[in-house]
């Protein structure tokens, strides 16, 4: 500061003391110095305009000790003639406009530091955020492995459980001897009586053919044998053919998911399928309270989709004595799906909680083990009695291990296709319906497709293929968001038979169920060559061109969310949705904002993120359900005397109806049916 400034200085301090003097300075800043600095125009302006101000001050400055040079400017400044004032301060104007220059280069200088610095402190925010977000990531990853642990630690105890129960293995060796032995009824040598007679054991498979002779009986003695553990005592015989058949929809028959079909004769119920309902919140079938009301027998489940056996565990924890009938494949499937949905159940229940909400859990994991202990493997073709009715399933196509069902009554016959499909995929061939299953008194037909024609299965892959090709070749990366069992194995098998080329991960459930299908199977080779499992979270970012498959299919949590986050806002990269969303799916939503692009909101660490949606996002359709030309062929396979349809959308239903009517067929409403 210069000398002329310094005197300028000391003057105006004399003033704001002069001023912080008067009655009325109450509401101005108390210290003189910080006065001077943000009031100095008033005080300026107060100088000139009070000569008893100026007084006061002359007498602040003389007490101050001043120097000369201020004495000097005082003389002036504060002088009793305002003109004199006026002159000093057109004088010191341009002191004091290179002190303000002065001040405003501080001044800059502090603001630039602030941005300097406020930005250091947004990069360490960002940075806390970021390793925040890969610590949260690196958590759900490493209880997702605990997880995976505890799942097969539990299945383990399951199998152990069941090896040591013998009903469950009288019931696994019965399945065991029964797969190719002797022809079913209504096979060949029924329908031919001139077919030639074969010896014993070709009649029998060889696993039958050696327990025999080990025993020392002959193979239908081993089989009554085992059939007698397995199955309770038989009702006495029935006086009438007509044991008064009676079929009753609980679920899933106007809507899709929940699927529940309650099936009475004599003193016999049982059911095919309990379901799940799906939502935010895990629901039993809509109308189960009606099959509750009375001992239900068994409940024979035709896949292992959780929303046609998500309700099985609840029902054998209010009904311990339950059977529970499947095929081989989701026998081994279903725990699988059982333990998720405890795990998703739990993780909502305690959300809820803290909302003060009840979202009770339907059941647990003690549950779950009771529910795979009381199941039964049957094999396709292989007849099963349950009191008073018979059962034998058949292959349904759709997924690994779905069957149909035939429901025989004295001489009355139900048929449930359970959901179905005719087309070869890469995990499962098509429907074969069982020679028992024609002109049945009812057939019970899911309607998921009935008012869509699809194009040929391979058209829809070469689709699927070609999109990936392309993607992968500008050096991009696709993110498949598929559902757990059935859609994400299809896809990983269908990357390697045509691109085995692209490096592909499964992430998410996926990869036990996908072990779990190569066990089952020894023809499905998922894993290999290119294909692996995902290592998160560090493939995350590392990942860089490729195929990942991950769960859920409608993006609405699990890892896909994940892999959205970082694949989304990739201009080369891809994200193809694979199948069904529910109108509030956030997938549904994805595909809507597709076309104009915006940001799109993901779920984050319990809050949401919105990201930008600049990869390309498209719906490749894969469907696993029968379309209506193919369910049009089913009927007239199965030709029933009347048909009903469930699993749908009423609209459809309603129109499929009119064209089964043209077709012929005799539709009736989907509600409680009895035999005629």
């Amino acid at each position: 500061m210069t000398a002329d400034a310094e005197a300028l200085a000391a003057v105006l301090r004399a003033v704001a003391v002069a001023v912080l003097a008067r009655p009325g300075a109450a509401a101005l800043p108390p210290d003189p110095d910080r006065l001077v600095e943000e009031r100095t125009p008033m005080l300026l302006s107060a100088l000139e305009r009070f000569p008893v101000l100026r007084r006061h001050a002359a007498g602040h400055l003389a007490a101050s000790g001043a120097d000369d040079r201020a004495r000097a400017l005082a003389a002036v400044l504060l002088h009793p003639d305002a003109g004199v004032v006026r002159a000093g301060l057109a004088w010191t104007r341009p002191v004091r406009d290179r002190a303000a220059e002065r001040d405003a280069r501080k001044i800059e200088a502090l603001r630039k530091r602030l941005r300097t610095s406020e930005g250091r402190l947004a990069y360490a925010r960002k940075d806390a955020r970021d390793n925040a977000e890969r610590l949260a990531e690196a958590r759900e990853a490493l209880a997702e492995k605990e997880g995976r642990v505890a799942a097969m630690t539990q299945l383990l105890a399951i199998e152990q459980r069941r090896s040591a129960d013998p009903r469950g293995l009288a019931a696994a060796l019965l399945h065991v001897l029964e797969q190719g032995g002797s022809a079913p009824a209504g096979g060949a040598e029924a329908r031919d009586p001139q077919a030639p007679a074969r010896s014993e054991d070709a009649r029998h498979n060889g696993h039958l053919v050696a327990a025999a002779r080990a025993t020392r009986r002959s193979p239908e003695e081993v089989l009554v044998f085992l059939r007698d553990m397995v199955e309770p005592a038989a009702p006495p015989p029935a006086v009438t053919a007509d044991l008064g058949l009676r079929v009753v929809p609980l679920g899933g028959h106007d809507h899709i998911g929940g699927s529940c079909l309650l099936v009475e004769a004599g003193g016999t119920r049982i059911l095919v399928d309990a379901g799940l309902r799906p939502g935010e919140r895990a629901r039993p079938p809509r109308d189960i309270e009606r099959a509750l009301d009375g001992r239900v027998d068994a409940v024979v489940v035709t896949h292992a989709h959780n929303d046609h056996c998500g309700y099985v565990p609840r029902l054998v924890a209010e009904r311990r004595y339950l059977r529970v009938l499947a095929t081989p494949e989701t026998v081994a499937l279903m725990p699988m799906m059982w333990a998720d949905s405890v795990k998703v159940m739990a993780a909502a229940e305690r959300g809820h909680a803290r909302w003060g909400t009840d979202t009770a859990a339907l059941y647990g994991s003690r549950d779950v083990e009771e529910a795979a202990q009381n199941c039964e493997e049957l094999a396709y073709g292989v007849t099963r009695r349950i009191g008073e009715l018979n059962i034998e399933l058949f292959p349904a196509g759709h997924i690994l291990g779905a069957a149909g069902v035939v429901i025989r009554a004295g001489d009355r016959r139900v048929v449930v296709t359970g959901d179905i499909s005719g087309f070869r995929q890469e995990t499962v061939g098509g429907y074969a319906l069982s020679e028992s299953a024609r002109s049945a008194d009812l057939l019970v037909m899911e309607s998921t497709c009935c008012g869509e024609e699809h194009d040929d299965r391979e058209i829809g892959v070469g689709a699927l293929v070609r999109a990936v090709e392309e993607v992968h070749r500008g050096g991009g990366r696709v993110l498949i968001p598929a559902f757990a069992l059935g859609r994400a194995q299809e896809i990983a098998l269908i990357m390697r038979r045509h691109l085995p080329e692209v490096p592909v991960r499964l992430d998410g459930m996926a990869v036990d169920l996908a072990a779990v299908f190569e066990g089952l199977d020894r023809g499905l080779r998922i894993f290999g060559g290119g294909t692996a499992v995902a290592d998160r979270p560090a493939e995350l970012d590392t990942f860089r061109t490729g195929v990942v498959i991950s769960t859920s299919g409608m993006l609405n949590g699990g890892p896909a969310v994940q892999w959205a986050r970082r694949i989304l806002p990739e201009p080369g990269s891809a994200v193809f949705v694979s199948g069904y969303q529910d109108e509030e799916a956030p997938g549904r939503a994805l595909l809507d904002l597709a076309d104009r692009r915006g940001g799109f909101v993901l779920p984050a660490n319990g809050r949401d993120v919105t990201v930008p949606v600049r990869a390309r996002v498209e719906m490749m359709r894969l469907s696993a359900h029968a379309d209506r030309r193919e369910l049009l062929d089913i009927a007239d396979e199965v030709a029933a005397r009347e048909v009903m349809l469930v699993h749908g959308l009423p609209k459809r239903q309603e129109r499929f109806r009119d064209t089964l009517r043209v077709r012929g067929h005799n539709p009736v409403a989907t509600v409680p049916w009895r035999a005629g």
